[in-house]
């Protein structure tokens, strides 16, 4: 049994899908996503919602992926996602060069380029220390996310770094007293 592929998805008014083979492409007032759908899966509409049902029990790993690919879309298209990063650090900033590019100032020798990849916006804050990013589609958007983190990880022992804005880290004591 699954309990996340029997949960029936919410189709709000102006989203539509169309199922080719294994792909579903979902299309809703911000855009389009596709997602796979897993052979032996299928999707049917019933009093508008979107069912997600599984021809075997052979199936039922893929069931709740499917269905959770099909809703992150659904979800993407009406309300999007988005992830925060705070940056931590004296002199740790960035800044927007032109519309596709972030630039990253991160205690290196070097200013960081992040170019961003198509349906991905960034907001950074007047303070120049916290991002929004923001997209349709969720893979993408917590790809991104994790790709500018690993420019400069949190270190555990000055917190500083770029990091999840509900991400908490656990401070380690440096070196104790050597004599």
């Amino acid at each position: 049994m699954s309990r996340i592929g029997n949960k029936p998805i919410p189709l709000p008014a102006g989203v539509k899908y169309k199922v080719d083979g294994n792909t579903v492409l979902v299309e809703g007032p911000k855009g389009k996503v596709s997602a796979l759908v897993a052979e032996g899966i299928s999707l049917e509409t019933a009093g508008g919602e979107l069912l997600v049902k599984r021809d075997s029990d052979r199936r039922a790993a893929l069931h709740g992926l499917t269905r959770a690919l099909v809703f992150n879309a659904v979800h993407g298209v009406t309300k999007g996602w988005t992830r925060e990063l705070d940056i931590v650090g004296i002199g740790y900033r960035a800044e927007m060069k032109g519309k596709g590019t972030v630039v990253f100032t991160l205690g290196y020798s070097h200013p960081i380029e992040f170019p961003l990849p198509s349906g991905i916006e960034v907001a950074i804050d007047p303070k120049q220390t916290h991002l929004t990013i923001s997209g349709i589609d969720r893979q993408k958007v917590g790809q991104v996310a994790a790709d500018m983190r690993s420019l400069r990880s949190p270190d555990p022992y000055k917190n500083k770094g770029v990091r999840y804005s509900n991400e908490k880290l656990k401070k380690k004591a440096g070196k104790t007293g050597a004599k």
